[in-house]
């Protein structure tokens, strides 16, 4: 099974992870709070509200607003990262496997768009230390692109002159998605998806293979 065929239908981190239940409920509320009106503008009474508590209960959970952000964060670029890298170590071609890493990728920004945006555009409201910590995992995101590009062009299967620059495209196209996709627009995440593999191919010179998503 593909990386794609994996996260088809997924909106994003289930947060099973997050326990007990109460924290779950904060840190969901947060991350609804954090789309809807950004991470500064959001209060701790914001987010106890929206999940039913009192503000006071959320401090029993989280030291701080900037720690919910954080564990958000964190947590989504784990599971961006093991996206692209199971699509990355997977079998068959560079082509193949820049096919579903993209394919993956979007579809996981268009389904979980909501806890995209966070994880995506509130880099910046992190302090140096998390900051830091988010970081090091998108560096390791543009590294399991970046090497399935470069083994496109050992192989002869890609045309690229610039692969860092290159990678940064292809993550940029991706992370967009976020931005933009609109569930009540003209596009499943699924045809996102294979449309932007499609795309991705043709910048980077590979002739589609059979059965490659996006063909």
């Amino acid at each position: 099974m593909s990386t794609a065929e994996q996260t088809a239908g997924e909106e994003g981190p289930t947060w099973g992870e997050v326990t007990p239940d109460a924290a779950r409920r904060l840190l969901i509320a947060a991350v609804e709070a954090f789309a809807e009106r950004g991470y500064h503008a959001t209060t701790t009474r914001d987010i106890a509200g929206r999940a039913g508590m009192s503000p006071a209960a959320l401090y029993i959970h989280y030291k701080t607003k900037e720690e919910l952000l954080h564990r958000i964060s964190r947590i989504g670029h784990e599971r961006a990262l093991g996206i692209l890298r199971t699509a990355a170590s997977g079998e068959g071609s560079p082509t193949v496997r820049l096919a579903d890493a993209v394919s993956s990728f979007v579809r996981w920004h268009a389904g979980g768009r909501t806890t995209a945006r966070v994880v995506q555009y509130e880099l910046d409201s992190l302090g140096p230390e998390a900051r830091a910590e988010i970081v090091a995992l998108r560096r390791q995101c543009d590294a399991q692109v970046r090497g399935i590009i470069e083994d496109g062009v050992a192989a002869g299967d890609f045309e690229v002159l610039d692969v860092r620059g290159t990678t940064l495209a292809v993550l940029s196209l991706c992370i967009d998605v976020a931005r933009w996709f609109n569930t009540e627009g003209p596009w499943t995440p699924d045809e996102v998806g294979a449309l932007y593999a499609d795309l991705v191919l043709r910048m980077v010179g590979a002739e589609r293979a059979p059965g490659v998503e996006g063909r």
